[in-house]
């Protein structure tokens, strides 16, 4: 018999990067009592991984749960960038209802409209919260904004008929109108008035899905997931369902819910309840958990697929081994493949040589941040310039085509247009912002979007601000122009120094400075012109027993431009690679040698 859990709900935050998701939940623990009173507690609590607190972004879908008026609400803070999709993904189809978060003066950016059709497409209960109204807010532009937005996504009368919150999650407040209070109670009664209590059979047998899951050294693997039907408790016989497969009977060892930040253990659960299940060995992502007399699995929400792919290869540059701890194949081999059973937007596949692997992500952020992990976990790799994935459909070609959004001030609007006309970009609008700057919306093939983040920022002085997010597979657009400038290239193994860098400098941006180990066929930097220049910046300057006016002046060396790993990723060439240590990030050429790389130059022209 269905019935209704009337003390449970189950809601995610959703919204754009930056728009304040982490800092609200930090604002509703507060507000629900989970801190004591004296206890010190970190801003965006919920960001726990170290990259996460760098970048002020989330990359990892996190579980909390707080109290009120006797209701239990769980709580999902999700990723904002689309990179992440995939945990948004399969992160919804946990909860019943969605509160959405839009910033008062940017309104919808790109990933509140990609989140907000995942929420809808799954029939999803939306709140939307109007955040940082501290900053100013025009109450009429920002909600036809909204509206419109779900007109645009498909949204049924329902789903339309959504309330509006106003919030400031810095200062801790929230209303129906923007009069600051003094506490967040107005998106808590929203969420027990709005989003739908779970319901469920409860003495069906059992069915949950797993959404989640992590690992602990002391009880390995640790699936979470919702009970879909029946009840859950320790010590119970199930079986594991994924697809087709069916896993023989395992047995619960420990049951777990969430309570705050912390786990709490417990002995059973039911519909609607969220819960951390130990105790089976290869539980993974999308599976099914159903009694043992009662096998009925749940079909799982379809990830999108990767739009990127990427080759991962052990570093074969004269420095190998020198600076990381995982450096073989093996190891290289074994990480990838563990990560793909976390993230499941991710890819590997084994290439025909054994030391290299293919790897498919979501877009660049995506692929980059498993870099980062992997190189302060100590490995020790190289990879290859980031390529799209082209589909064949009805003998056509068809390649991954982005919706971007630019914020510019007004002064460089020509320069980005002509910039993004280039790169095969279609205006779709153009809207001032009323404060000195332009919104720009376009349709851009994803590849031509590889390298443009540096430019548009070098040709807005600093001032561009540029969102982007896939949109769908559409017929390939036609060749665009490639990197218009060469590479400066190692001459010789050695040090460079002031005097062979000065040389240099005068024909390209360098990328390093004097007294650094380097080896022929590294690059150090970018040549002003389209062909690759070598040159020697370990040469010494010769001492002779003349002295003028102007030899012994000092030689001054215009402070290099350091690469980002993202933007070393943006900068190399089909025939580069960039090298990945644990204290180092090299660029270098494919072929390291001068004299093999003119040879195949050559092979190929004739």
């Amino acid at each position: 018999m269905i019935s209704e859990r009337k003390d449970v709900r189950n809601i995610a935050i959703i919204a754009h990067v930056d728009h304040g998701k982490t800092t609200m939940v930090d604002q509703l623990l507060k507000e629900a009592g989970t801190f004591r009173q004296n206890e010190q507690v970190a801003d965006r609590v919920m960001d726990s991984g170290d990259i996460e607190r760098e970048r002020g972004i989330t990359i990892l879908a996190k579980n909390t749960a707080v109290e009120y008026k006797g209701v239990k609400i769980n709580i999902i803070d999700t990723p904002g960038h689309a990179d992440f999709g995939g945990e948004v993904e399969r992160i919804l189809s946990m909860v019943d209802g969605v509160l959405l978060l839009v910033d008062a003066v940017e309104g919808c950016m790109p990933q509140t409209r990609y989140v907000l059709k995942k929420a809808l497409g799954l029939n999803k209960k939306a709140i939307v919260v109007v955040n940082k109204v501290d900053k100013g807010c025009d109450t009429d532009a920002i909600n036809d904004q909204i509206l419109g937005l779900f007109f645009d996504l498909g949204a049924n009368d329902d789903q339309i008929d959504f309330k509006t919150v106003y919030a400031s999650a810095k200062q801790g407040w929230a209303n129906y109108d923007l009069t600051p209070t003094d506490n967040m109670n107005a998106i808590f009664e929203t969420i027990l008035s709005e989003i739908p209590a779970p319901k469920g059979d409860m003495e069906a047998p059992l069915q949950a899905i797993i959404c989640n899951v992590e690992y602990d050294e002391y009880v390995g693997r640790i699936g979470i997931g919702k009970v879909v039907r029946g009840k859950i408790y320790d010590g119970q016989p199930v079986v594991l369902c994924h697809d087709d497969v069916t896993y023989p009977v395992s047995r619960i060892n420990k049951l777990y819910q969430f309570e705050g930040l912390k786990r709490k253990e417990v002995t059973e659960g039911g519909v609607g309840d969220i819960v951390a299940i130990s105790g089976i060995e290869n539980i993974n992502i999308g599976e099914t958990i159903c009694a043992h007399d009662c096998v009925d699995p749940l079909p799982f929400v379809k990830i999108d697929e990767p739009t990127m792919s990427m080759l991962f290869m052990v570093n074969d540059s004269p420095f190998a081994g020198k600076e990381g701890k995982f450096v073989t194949s093996r190891h290289l081999r074994a990480r990838l493949f563990k990560e793909i059973e976390t993230n499941v937007s991710m890819k590997v596949e084994e290439t025909e040589r054994a030391e290299c692997f293919k790897v498919y992500g979501r877009g660049e952020l995506h692929l980059s941040i498993l870099i980062e992990n992997m190189r302060r976990e100590g490995f020790e790799f190289q990879v290859s310039r980031p390529k799209v994935i082209f589909k064949e459909v009805n003998g056509h070609t068809y390649e991954p085509v982005e919706y971007l959004t630019v914020d510019v001030p007004d002064e460089h609007v020509g320069a980005v247009m002509n910039k993004l006309g280039a790169r095969k970009g279609e205006l779709i609008t153009m809207t001032p912002d009323g404060r000195g700057g332009t919104r720009l919306e376009f349709d851009i093939p994803a590849r031509c979007l590889i390298g443009y983040r540096s430019e548009m920022l070098t040709d807005t002085k600093g001032f561009g601000v540029m969102n982007h997010v896939f949109k769908d597979y559409e017929p390939y657009k036609g060749d665009i122009p490639t990197r218009t400038r060469g590479s400066v290239v190692v001459f010789e193994d050695g040090t460079t120094t002031t005097y062979g860098l000065y040389n240099a400098q005068e024909r390209s941006t360098l990328f390093l400075g004097a007294g650094n180990k380097v080896y022929a066929g590294q690059i150090v930097g970018e040549n002003s012109r389209d062909d690759d220049l070598v040159v020697n910046v370990c040469k010494e300057k010769h001492l002779t027993n003349t002295r003028s006016s102007s030899s012994d002046e000092a030689l001054r060396l215009i402070p290099p431009t350091l690469l980002s790993l993202e933007q070393c990723l943006e900068f190399i060439a089909d025939d580069e690679l960039v090298e990945i240590t644990p204290k180092n990030i090299r660029l270098r050429k494919r072929i390291l040698s001068k004299e093999q790389r003119m040879k195949l130059a050559a092979k190929l022209k004739g």
